[in-house]
This record gives C-alpha cells, sequence and structure tokens, in this order.
C-alpha cells in the first residue's frame, strides 16, 4: 500500500546489468526524485552513492533541479527526451571488443626472470618464448610500462605438455599450483597450470594481426594505445581486435568519448569510467562504411592486409584523412612520452618483438612523469589540436557538415542515438 519508496545504492546502478533494478522501476512507475552521484563518507569508508526516490510524484527532480523526467540510468537529457537507455547492442559491432585473460594467480613475473629463460634448452627444442610473453595490466597503459611478463599456457594445453618447457613449468609448479589449491573453483584447480580464463575468443580475433588496440576498463580518461601482437592483456583490459588507424581514430574521437562516458558504469571513490564490450563499445554507432564489419582485414593505415576469412568493405575516401589524423595524434604521443633525448631503445630478446624503452643515465626521474594520464591531465595545446583535428575528419565521416568544437555534447548524443537506434530497427527487421 506504499505511494513512494526510496533506495541508496553505489552509482553503479546507474548502467549496465546494475541498471535492471531501475529499468524495472521506471516501466511500472516513475522516479520523482534523484541524486545520480554523490560522496557517501561513514566512519572511513568513503564510496560514490546514487539516492532514488520513486513512486507517485506531482513533479520530478534531479539533483536539487526540476527536469521534465528521470530516466532509469538518472539523467534527464534535454527536456527528458534524450533517453541513452534505449541505446541497442549493434550486430556491426559484434566479435571485435573484448576483455583479457584473468590469471587469478602468480602467473606474471619481472622481465629479468622471463629474459633469463628464453635461451634455455627443453627437452623438445622448443622456445620458451611461446609460454613466456610480455603482459600489460591496466596500470601500464596509463602509467610507464612495468616490465613485466607473464607464464601462459594459452587455452588447453594438456599439463604434460606444459611441463615440457621445463623452467616456466617448473616456477608454476612451485609458486602458482598451492595458491590455486585454496581456491573454490574446482575446475581452476583441476587446470591450475592455465589461467582462469583464458579469453579464447579474445586469441582468436587477434590471429593474423601485427598490433590491436587497448585501454585500460577503468581509468580516469578513456585512452586508447597500439600493443603489439606479442603482449597478452590483463582482464584489466579492453581489447579491440582492429589493425586500421581509422577504428583507433573513431574510438579517440570525441563522439566516441562522450557516448561510453555515459553509457558507461563507475567505480570506486575516484569515481572512475568503466568500459566494457558490451555496453559503450557494441552499442556505438560507427560512421557508416568504417563500422567494425567494415574494417575486419584492414592493417595500419586503411591498407588491406588480408588477415579476416571475410572480403573487406571497399575503403570510403573519408578513412584516409581519419587514419593520418589518428597516426599522427599516436606519434606526436610517443615522441612526447619517449623522447629521444631521454630514452634509448634496447633491441628484444626474442626477435620480432618491440624494442625496450630505458631511460638514460641522469633522465629516469623525467621520464617517470612522462605518463598518459599525467598528459592528458595537463592537456597541452598541441594534444588538443591533434584531437580537433581528428574529431573534424570523424566529424566528416559521419557528413555532419554543421560540426564545431562548440557542438554541445547532448546534440551529439542525440544525433549519435537516433543512428543507433535506426541500425538496431534495421538488424531486427533483416533478422
Amino acid at each position: 500500500q506504499c505511494s513512494a519508496a526510496g533506495l541508496v545504492a553505489t552509482n553503479s546502478i546507474r548502467g549496465g546489468a546494475n541498471r535492471k533494478v531501475l529499468d524495472r522501476i521506471v516501466e511500472s512507475g516513475e522516479i520523482f526524485e534523484a541524486w545520480a552521484d554523490e560522496a557517501w563518507i561513514n566512519e572511513g569508508a568513503a564510496v560514490r552513492v546514487s539516492l532514488v526516490c520513486f513512486g507517485l510524484g506531482a513533479s520530478a527532480r534531479l539533483n536539487g533541479v526540476e527536469v521534465a523526467h528521470i530516466h532509469s540510468d538518472l539523467t534527464a537529457g534535454e527536456g527528458g527526451t534524450l533517453d541513452l537507455t534505449q541505446a541497442q547492442r549493434l550486430g556491426e559491432n559484434s566479435g571485435t571488443c573484448f576483455v583479457g585473460t584473468s590469471k587469478k594467480a602468480s602467473f606474471d613475473i619481472p622481465g629479468e626472470m622471463a629474459r633469463s629463460w628464453i635461451g634455455l634448452p627443453n627437452p623438445t627444442n622448443q622456445s620458451n618464448a611461446q609460454v613466456v610473453k610480455p603482459w600489460v595490466n591496466g596500470s601500464d597503459l596509463v602509467k610507464r610500462p612495468s616490465d613485466t611478463w607473464i607464464v601462459d599456457f594459452g587455452v588447453s594445453t594438456p599439463e604434460e605438455n606444459a611441463a615440457l618447457f621445463e623452467a616456466p613449468f617448473d616456477y608454476i609448479l612451485k609458486q602458482v599450483k598451492p595458491e590455486k589449491m585454496l581456491v573454490r573453483a574446482e575446475s581452476e584447480k583441476r587446470y591450475w597450470w592455465l589461467h582462469a580464463r583464458t579469453a579464447p575468443d579474445m586469441r582468436d580475433a587477434l590471429i593474423g594481426l601485427g598490433r590491436y588496440i587497448a585501454t585500460s576498463i577503468v581509468a580516469k580518461h578513456r585512452l586508447f594505445v597500439w600493443l603489439d601482437k606479442s603482449v597478452l592483456p590483463s582482464h584489466a583490459v579492453s581489447v579491440i581486435a582492429r589493425a586500421d588507424d581509422v577504428t583507433f581514430g573513431i574510438l579517440h574521437s570525441r563522439f566516441h568519448e562522450i557516448w561510453s562516458l555515459r553509457l558507461c558504469t563507475w567505480l570506486g571513490v575516484g569515481n572512475d569510467p568503466r568500459y566494457t564490450p558490451t555496453t559503450t563499445f557494441e552499442t556505438f554507432p560507427f560512421p557508416e562504411h568504417l563500422t567494425p564489419r567494415d574494417t575486419a582485414g584492414w592493417g595500419p593505415g586503411v591498407t588491406i592486409c588480408g588477415c579476416h576469412e571475410e572480403s573487406p568493405a571497399p575503403i570510403p575516401p573519408c578513412a584516409q584523412t581519419i587514419a593520418a589524423a589518428a597516426s599522427n595524434l599516436n606519434q606526436l604521443r610517443e615522441n612526447w612520452l619517449n623522447p629521444p633525448e631521454w630514452t634509448e631503445r634496447i633491441p628484444e630478446i626474442v626477435p620480432g618483438y618491440p624494442d625496450r624503452i630505458v631511460a638514460k643515465p641522469g633522465h629516469e626521474a623525467d621520464l617517470k612523469k612522462r605518463t598518459l594520464t599525467n598528459l592528458y591531465n595537463a592537456r597541452p595545446a598541441w594534444l588538443d589540436n591533434a584531437h580537433k583535428a581528428l574529431d573534424n575528419t570523424v566529424a566528416a565521416a559521419y557528413d555532419w557538415t554543421d560540426y564545431t568544437a562548440e557542438m554541445p555534447d547532448e546534440e551529439i548524443l542525440r544525433r549519435l542515438l537516433a543512428m543507433n537506434l535506426a541500425r538496431s530497427a534495421k538488424q531486427t527487421s533483416d533478422a
């Protein structure tokens, strides 16, 4: 017989699977007052929360301001009409974005240890480089590389085959197996020499690519970087299985950034955005003819590398300008991160692996400050200009002739949502 009720939840209730409870509330009634993102500090426990009042209300107020309507993601949109909870996953984006492997034990090792194993002999004469490889987590992408490697026996290597790689297997036998025997999951105990989640779908998607795009799942800034095919990503990294600069440029445009920030979930007291394959990538409407389905098989720049089983689609003229702007942005960032005056490049012990970048004597402290997080915190004029140039090329691909840097985010989101819904309706009718 209640006419109204309220709840307090962590602010992650606004997005992803957590939002289902608010979806149900909006379907059966209305949210008449809410605070979307508030600090909640109680006896030293600091979190971010959402406060929601629902039931029968005469008017709606969001964050203390009267609005026409409150959506289940605790936004109002312009006039209550921009409802991004309507966005649907698009089939043209599927099979492209993945989460890295989850080890759940001490498979990771220092680079020096890994290199000491590479030249050791094995009974089968196979190199340990097959099962020992560079590894990155989310922090490595936005800070300086930690030079961490990992023992990785792949998806389904039998224990007796893994044992043929003597030094790596002996290490995990002593370090990893005791840890795995303490976990609850029987499969992890049974296959203790394998990572807890081996990500076979991601591995399959990366076959044939010389590089791939990666982003830290949780980070202050939504940044994308290139990783060499030799690097294994952790579960803290989202992987986009594309090698072309066009996809990189579209993902790093203003349009994808604001879309991902509105459809993501938020994590921790720092309120950092969380990027996911489903909610932020698969819902994003890429420019026509430049979707992940179209760019399958494209190599660096806009070349066709033939690494995809499907025949690549024709390359539209706007792709070249996006690729050039994206490549320029990436090169400028790399020059800033690793200036030749402060660094030297050491060839990696495994032929074909990317060079190791180390500080020249006397520049260790200088180089330590050169991180992507620090760069985007400062956002110098050259970086801002490079992003604006990239945005203009992507806007042209959308055929938005009226686009300027002053265009409001709400207008951009309105256009992207309309594209998403139109494509979603088409894929439904085609099915």
